[in-house]
């Protein structure tokens, strides 16, 4: 059993409020889960307006296939979602 973990650091411009981050989250949250059966939450700066870090992760058989499902989690919030910034990311196989 691998298990799969991204943290994604997000800048969100055009945010003003906490109100409207969590909209947005809550957008990505559940598309990205739906879409790619992973857990997502977001994990750190919940306080902070423009930034959001999220947690993703997952659990397959094969390490290759963990790996590729959370960079085309991380693809998918880059081509889908122009109105955030993809700051940063990180994926680790336990």
């Amino acid at each position: 059993m691998h298990i799969g973990v991204c943290t994604i650091e997000l800048r969100l411009p055009e945010n003003h409020s906490l109100k409207g981050k969590r909209s947005v989250i809550k957008s990505i949250s559940t598309r990205v889960s739906r879409e790619f059966n992973v857990s997502i939450a977001e994990v750190e700066a919940q306080d902070v307006w423009q930034k959001a870090v999220l947690g993703v992760s997952c659990v397959s058989s094969s390490a290759d296939y963990a790996h590729g499902q959370l960079e085309r989690v991380v693809q998918w919030i880059e081509t889908n979602r122009p109105d955030v910034l993809l700051l940063d990311y990180s994926i680790e196989l336990l």
